[in-house]
């Protein structure tokens, strides 16, 4: 197998685990033990020196130094297979908005959700931008399902998982994509073998 995936349970590690499983990518999954600090040991330190979840190899590439390539980030391994394997850009200007929302979901959207101070400012404004745009019940870009939707709808179907108490009745595009994401077999797949 060439490409192998690190990560811990109820990572960031889903998301990139859930876009190879819709594109049907074949990979191996590691599975890491976090509570026993298997992340910051030597062979995993190799892949990522910050220690963190998620981190790819691909046997089948080349870094630039040498070596397989090794990727560290959610976002920067899920551009990566959209650009290697996921066969999604036909212009510059696809490749560059699929950044923009997968940049957007991994800072602007992820700050939103998980930094308290933030959900309180910014939260309700993002949502509101988010719903008139999910609304037309298209995907992010293009005409298929691609990295972007990965990126974004993945943070929103985190919400009901870490914040239950969270009212998203105001947005109803918001809790019908977290429906259609949580009922995507692919999905489903991705998250059970955490």
């Amino acid at each position: 197998m060439t490409l192998t995936l690190y990560g811990g349970a109820r990572s960031r590690a889903s998301m990139p685990r859930w876009y190879l499983a819709e594109k049907e990518i074949p990979y191996t999954w590691r599975l890491l033990d976090m509570q026993a600090g298997e992340h910051r040991q030597e062979a995993f330190l190799a892949l990522n020196p910050f220690g963190k979840v998620p981190a790819l190899e691909d046997t089948s590439a080349e870094a630039p130094l040498g070596g397989p390539l090794r990727l560290f980030e959610s976002g920067a391994i899920l551009l990566y297979l959209a650009d290697r394997y996921g066969q999604e850009y036909t212009s510059p200007e696809q490749r560059a908005l699929a950044e923009q929302w997968v940049l957007f979901a991994n800072a602007t959207l992820a700050t939103a959700l998980f930094v308290e101070s933030a959900r309180e400012r910014e939260f309700p404004r993002l949502m509101a931008a988010l719903d008139q745009l999910l609304a037309k019940g298209s995907p992010l870009i293009g005409e298929a399902w691609g990295v972007a939707d990965c990126a974004v709808n993945a943070h929103l179907a985190y919400l009901p998982i870490f914040f239950p108490q969270l009212d998203l009745s105001p947005y109803p595009a918001v809790q019908a994509t977290i429906e259609a994401t949580r009922a995507r077999p692919a999905y489903q797949a991705a998250m059970a073998t955490d």
